[in-house]
């Protein structure tokens, strides 16, 4: 993906968004990688795989509170973010696509979560949102 970004804003000389955009965009980045950094201080069974760890329990506590996927929540910030600061249009209409894939992913996560982690139930009828608070 950062080929695309690169390529597509490489064609504009980095012109095609806005300087205050990319601003955003740099802003967007550093909030995944706060997100990120919350997640995993909270929650010390997180990983890039879909996986139930010997001793795992349900975490409700930090940004785990907000949202039952603070990690992907971060994601979205990156997915979106990325693009505008390198000046992508392209990039930006790909990360779509890319959010749609995480979306899924969660879903499928949480079948997983549900079926063999004690609790999740529970925490997902308190918890209500999976990414954003008061949309899904």
């Amino acid at each position: 993906m950062d080929g695309l970004h690169g390529w597509d804003a490489g064609r504009t000389d980095f012109a095609a968004v806005p300087p205050w955009l990319q601003v955003v965009g740099g802003l967007f980045v550093v909030i995944n990688g706060a997100g990120t950094w919350w997640t995993f201080r909270e929650n010390a069974f997180a990983a890039p795989v879909v996986k139930l760890q010997q001793g795992q329990r349900v975490i409700d506590t930090g940004p785990y509170a907000i949202v039952r996927h603070p990690m992907y929540a971060s994601v979205l910030f990156l997915l979106v973010g990325m693009p505008l600061l390198l000046g992508s249009w392209l990039g930006l209409a790909f990360a779509g696509v890319l959010i749609l894939a995480v979306a899924w992913r969660s879903v499928h996560e949480e079948a997983t979560l549900r079926a063999g982690l004690d609790g999740y139930d529970a925490y997902a009828a308190r918890v209500r949102y999976r990414f954003v608070p008061l949309l899904w």
